[in-house]
């Protein structure tokens, strides 16, 4: 691919049960901003959210925050950041962290995370993106995805190659080097099949 210059992180605003969650979000964090690279993501201050924020700003990072209108008002958005776009709907905060985005990854987290992720992977099963898509796997948090993933290959639901367009770790700097140095193969348009 080429330069990587800014990271997306979804993830939930939950810090979730196991304090391994928020050690691997404030280890991401560290080495986004360490390794020079812009964090995007949803400018929350609470759970893994404002973890990864707040690591990437301690380390000297720059972090872009995008969060709706409506999460402002509830006072959750971040404070110390870089930039906030504060915006009109969730449709459009995703739009402009997938604009400001180089690549993709993602930390657990619940509905939100999952949303934002599968919708990242469609986007590039259809070609609208050619980013790379990371998932850390935290003490195999995200296991029944990846295995529902397979499942779904094996049936049919989803060809080889795009399952393949997600890169999965269960470590922070490997998970990185692997979104930094991975080439998004070229694949057919699930739509262009269809048409023949």
């Amino acid at each position: 691919m080429g330069t990587l210059n800014t990271v997306c992180v979804f993830c939930g605003s939950s810090g979730g049960l196991k304090p391994s969650y928020r050690a691997a979000a404030a280890e991401l964090g560290e080495l986004l901003a360490v390794g020079g690279l812009t964090l995007v993501y949803g400018g929350g201050s609470t759970g893994l959210m404002g973890t990864v924020a707040d690591a990437a700003l301690e380390a000297g990072g720059e972090v872009i925050g995008v969060i709706p209108h409506a999460l402002v008002a509830k006072e959750v958005s971040h404070s110390g950041l870089s930039k906030l776009h504060v915006v009109d709907s969730m449709h459009e905060r995703k739009a402009i962290m997938a604009s400001l985005s180089d690549a993709f990854i993602a930390l657990p987290g619940g509905f939100g995370t999952a949303e934002e992720l599968c919708e990242i992977l469609t986007w590039g099963q259809l070609g609208i993106h050619q980013k790379p898509v990371g998932l850390l796997n935290v003490e195999g948090f995200f296991d029944a995805l990846l295995e529902w993933l397979d499942h779904a290959t094996r049936e049919g639901f989803i060809r080889a190659e795009h399952r393949q367009l997600l890169l999965a770790d269960t470590n922070p700097n490997r998970l990185l080097a692997r979104v930094s140095a991975y080439e998004v193969p070229p694949v057919e348009k699930w739509l262009d099949r269809a048409k023949s």
